[in-house]
């Protein structure tokens, strides 16, 4: 019997207000400069969680579709995901979207951001996109965090 692959559970902790690390997570302009060259996002539960990086083709490229689905504002929200094209047939269809849940937290250090990916299946294509996902956030999150902690990002934008 096979298992679902585990959750993807990735922390950064910039040393910034809440409110400053927050804004760098939700608000497209900001978004645009460390995550995904187009953003539509409405921050609220049901809400757009769109990220576009291929504009002439977003079907195939984008999270187009995605929703907000907790918003809890300065605190945490978690979105519905769409993996890129490599994985689209194993994870884009109906039903079979997983979800990404972004928690702020003060600490002593600083603010900790903790992602955590979940609704991975079970099997060898779903190893496989788990592991590309984890290396994928693992990059995205350190990137975030050189972005709200300088204003730019350091090396090349990471891109699905």
């Amino acid at each position: 019997m096979e298992f679902p692959a585990d959750d993807i559970l990735l922390q950064v902790t910039p040393q910034l207000p809440i409110s400053d690390v927050w804004e760098g997570l939700i608000r497209p302009e900001h978004l645009e400069k460390w995550f995904a060259p187009r953003v539509h996002l409405e921050p609220y539960e049901g809400g757009a969680f769109e990220l576009f990086w291929d504009e002439e083709n977003p079907p195939k490229n984008s999270t187009q579709g995605c929703r907000i689905l907790l918003y809890k504002d300065q605190a945490e929200f978690t979105f519905t995901w769409k993996a890129p094209p490599r994985f689209a047939e194993l994870m884009n269809q109906e039903g079979k979207l997983t979800t990404v849940n972004i928690r702020v937290d003060t600490c002593p250090e600083g603010i900790d951001v903790t992602l955590e990916h979940k609704g991975w299946g079970a099997g060898e294509d779903w190893e496989a996109a788990r592991s590309w996902h984890f290396h994928y956030w693992n990059d995205l999150l350190h990137q975030f965090k050189d972005y709200v902690m300088t204003g730019k990002i350091s090396g090349p934008p990471v891109r699905q």
